[in-house]
């Protein structure tokens, strides 16, 4: 992990901290690179952390009080952390990157639908771990994971999707760096791209026998083959949780359906049984299946 900057320290809360304001002012005026998104202070953050039960779910996890950092040097990319105690990279809860971006899908979409620009709050990192758990032979880590999870991603995403509103967006746009992260956020998101979705949906199909945090690593270690015996290499694309209306019509329309559904029939998948074999020894995880 990069040795962080001393840009903007944010102060320790604990439970005696006055957070008794409303979460988030529905300001659209950007008051400069202090505060989170340039619009809010570090008193409606914590009110929004504490009224979506942030702070009561980080209390029962033993993971209290909390510190937090924001980096806007690359504003208006704006990097938000949240730490166990003390800022230490081995105390990290959350790891966010985070901006508004204006969006348009790309051409051949774009010629298919007729889709405009769209406005989105861009979740380009989140990482959510428990830093006083480890892993171990009996419990094996996804890809990319370097702590067991908060079992809080839906609370989480609540809190993106209320600030999606009061900022007046049409959603949230994610990149999903590993192939489960896709297979996670579908529960919620949408490719943009149909054929994408599509995809990720033939190899849950083919792998449909074969437990989740397996199939991460199946695909992660390239150990996932097509029919044509050509080696699988995951690509992220957008994926997006719709607000606006005719999103949530282009998603749900017969043409998006039908090329997800061809897209899905087209493309068969086998595992490399070697590979994976030899591949997963060599990362330590024998006790996976």
């Amino acid at each position: 992990m990069e040795k962080m900057k001393s840009k903007k320290s944010l102060s320790r809360h604990d439970s005696s901290s006055p957070m008794d304001i409303e979460i988030f002012s529905d300001s659209n005026e950007i008051r400069g690179t202090s505060l989170f998104l340039g619009r809010y202070t570090m008193n409606e953050v914590s009110a929004a952390l504490r009224k979506r039960s942030f702070f009561k779910e980080a209390q029962k996890r033993k993971l209290w009080p909390l510190d937090f950092y924001l980096d806007s040097s690359e504003f208006p990319i704006q990097g938000f952390q949240i730490f166990y105690q003390r800022k230490k990279p081995e105390n990290m809860i959350v790891d966010l990157k985070i901006r508004e971006r204006v969006f348009r899908p790309g051409k051949e979409i774009e010629s298919q639908y007729s889709l405009p620009e769209y406005k989105f709050l861009f979740l380009e990192w989140l990482t959510l771990q428990n830093p006083l758990l480890n892993f171990s032979l009996e419990r094996s880590p996804l890809p990319g994971q370097m702590h067991p999870g908060l079992s809080l991603g839906n609370k989480v995403l609540d809190i993106f999707i209320h600030l999606a509103r009061l900022t007046k967006k049409d959603g949230l746009l994610a990149f999903p760096a590993y192939f489960h992260n896709a297979l996670l956020f579908s529960r919620a998101f949408h490719f943009f791209n149909p054929e994408k979705q599509g995809e990720i949906l033939a190899i849950r199909k083919s792998l449909f026998h074969i437990p989740f945090k397996q199939m991460a690593w199946i695909v992660h270690l390239n150990c996932l083959k097509d029919k044509e015996g050509r080696i699988y290499e995951w690509k992220a694309e957008e994926m997006v949780f719709s607000i606006n209306k005719a999103l949530r019509k282009y998603f749900g329309s017969r043409a998006y359906k039908d090329k997800v559904k061809k897209t899905q029939e087209r493309l068969k998948f086998d595992i490399d049984w070697i590979c994976y074999k030899k591949r997963i020894e060599k990362e330590g995880l024998e006790k996976l299946p």
